[in-house]
């Protein structure tokens, strides 16, 4: 297992990356403004659902395997891609039917958990972060069971660092956008996410 000293630092590593910007911090955040702070913290545990799938996926040397074939990767990238596009469009949609005076969409809990899911999974920059980071903290000459109990370990201590950190995004974008909501206010969230989504789309598919 891992030493004390190595664990903290681990720890310590996964909260600044899980508060350095990036895609999923901003889709916590948009979902929570849009949507209200109980949804974000749904959204966050879809994500975190989507990370401990990962997890096992690398523990069980399942990433690796994926990480070697190119054209599953591109096939992953794309199929995030397109479901940021689709979540742009529903996004602008909902716009609009704020403007029409008809009632604004709401998302039933599963179908928030199932975006944070689904946005964790395809992105197979997850993946390949796993195998790249995690092994940087392993001990030299830790393989078979042992390493894989290690990953374990290191995923559970990356998914509840993420979970404190989203959380936190959630129930501020959340309780902030709740006090501020009007019709016009709404309109407005849901275009600026529709765009984030798009430029998130365009960022996945060029990196």
């Amino acid at each position: 297992m891992m030493e004390l000293s190595t664990w903290l630092a681990f720890a310590g590593s996964s909260l600044a990356l899980s508060i350095a910007p990036g895609p999923d911090n901003l889709f916590v955040l948009t979902q929570s403004a849009v949507y209200g702070r109980k949804a974000g913290l749904i959204v966050v545990l879809g994500l975190c659902t989507g990370l401990v799938i990962n997890t096992l996926a690398a523990a069980l040397g399942l990433a690796a395997v994926v990480a070697a074939l190119p054209a599953l990767l591109r096939a992953i990238k794309l199929a995030g891609a397109v479901y940021l596009l689709y979540l742009a469009v529903m996004a602008w949609r909902h716009a609009a039917a704020g403007n029409s005076g008809t009632q604004s969409v709401q998302l039933s809990d599963a179908a928030l958990w199932r975006r944070g899911v689904i946005m964790n999974l395809t992105n197979p920059k997850v993946q390949i972060f796993f195998l790249a980071f995690f092994p940087q903290f392993v001990k030299a000459g830790t393989d078979g069971w042992a390493l894989a109990a290690q990953m374990v370990v290191q995923g559970a201590t990356f998914i509840a660092a993420t979970g404190l950190v989203f959380s936190a995004i959630a129930w501020g974008a959340g309780t902030l956008a709740d006090k501020l909501r009007t019709p016009a206010f709404q309109t407005w969230l849901n275009r600026g996410s529709a765009v984030i989504f798009v430029l998130l789309a365009l960022f996945t598919l060029i990196n």
